[in-house]
């Protein structure tokens, strides 16, 4: 027998919560569906930090940026969580990226400035820098399992039905929408129909889709940061909250072969995140290791032990996530017939999310497709 919705969301990721909310705040029936338990760690949505990163030159970027901090404001006044904290973001190394940001954040009259790298030293002393270094003070950092419990705090308020462990296996067409079907926890077969389905399926998009919709080419990495611990002249009552997040953009010449761009934040109570972007190996999500190579973390630690004299490079306290990238970098948000579809976030799309929860619900509902550049045709 089938369950009828206005929508249904397959996905309980930071995207598919986001997607939820707003649909259901728009009084729409909404069912989420997602494989696994509330806060799992096989995807790309765990951990209790994420970068609040306004380093971009692109006006695109910068405006979903704006959104989704006046949105995430709304969303601590409305659930009285704190979901950001905003010590500020400092990005160094190329100087090309640097500058094009700081030029187009100073453009919009943001809260952003260029310091020389001995001023920054002298500003965060456990932190070495390279060149000019861009400060961001609208940034920050994210309490991203906090903001995935209010995600779905606030669509169960508004009317959605969450239902985790409850595994897809089929989406198909139909002349008035969708049909899904799949198995829950206790083996029960499910069928849901609804008007139309948001599929934010992070590294499982490709395997749910395939028959569907013809996405451009997504490739899923394990990635390894981890949390350092502060040296203990940084350990005195309250000198972790000077830890501001970070990038720091490399060049190709002082990149190895596996380390990219670096990014991270202080994790409070875990330690200092640093990681390395979009190095990891391409994996199969059902089939990971959950465990970095040994070069890889030999490689984090040599950085840590060079640009953060702060930490200590030995107390490594590893993390697995997944990315799932296109080759731009560039998100897919887009509708085919009744289906749209968020995937290839390339690991920095979750600062995005309540904005990105707006676009989907806009395309789900027919009220505006997602900006081109997003569009399947543009990748």
């Amino acid at each position: 027998m089938s369950e009828h919705y206005d929508h249904v969301v397959i996905g309980g990721g930071v995207m598919g919560l986001a997607a939820a909310w707003q649909l259901a705040a728009r009084g729409r029936s909404v069912v989420l569906l997602e494989r696994f338990a509330p806060g799992h760690t096989r995807g790309a949505s765990h951990g209790a930090t994420r970068n609040m990163n306004n380093a971009y030159d692109d006006a695109l970027y910068l405006d979903l940026y704006d959104e989704a901090l006046g949105l995430w404001n709304e969303l601590a006044e409305t659930s009285g969580e704190r979901l950001l904290t905003l010590c500020g973001l400092v990005t160094h190394g190329d100087q090309a990226v640097v500058t094009a940001a700081h030029d187009a954040l100073a453009a919009r009259g943001a809260a952003t400035e260029l310091i020389d790298a001995e001023a920054a030293a002298a500003r965060w002393p456990g932190m070495r820098f390279s060149g000019r270094v861009l400060v961001n003070r609208d940034a920050g950092r994210i309490h991203s399992a906090t903001a995935l419990e209010v995600f779905a705090a606030e669509a169960r308020r508004l009317g959605a039905d969450l239902r985790f462990e409850h595994r897809v296996t089929a989406i198909a067409a139909a002349a008035d929408g969708v049909v899904v079907t799949g198995v829950a926890a206790d083996g029960e077969p499910f069928r849901i129909e609804a008007g139309g389905a948001v599929v934010a399926a992070g590294a499982w998009s490709r395997e749910l889709l395939r028959d569907l919709v013809a996405l451009p080419a997504l490739r899923v990495t394990e990635e390894h940061p981890a949390h350092f611990t502060p040296q203990p002249s940084l350990r005195e009552p309250g000198a972790e909250a000077w830890w501001p997040s970070f990038n720091h953009v490399r060049t190709a010449p002082s990149a190895g072969p596996s380390v990219g761009a670096v990014y991270g934040m202080l994790t409070p109570g875990e330690g200092v995140k640093v990681g390395f972007h979009a190095v990891g190996d391409e994996v199969d999500p059902d089939a990971r290791r959950f465990r970095a190579p040994d070069l890889a973390r030999a490689a984090l630690r040599e950085y840590v032990a060079e640009w953060f004299p702060g930490l200590d490079p030995d107390t490594a306290a590893e993390i697995s996530c997944t990315y799932t990238s296109t080759e731009s970098g560039r998100f897919v948000l887009d509708r085919v017939g009744p289906i749209t579809v968020a995937a290839g976030f390339s690991g920095h799309g979750f600062k995005f999310a309540p904005a990105i929860g707006r676009v989907l619900a806009d395309a789900a509902l027919g009220v505006a497709f997602p900006p081109e550049p997003f569009r399947l045709a543009a990748h």
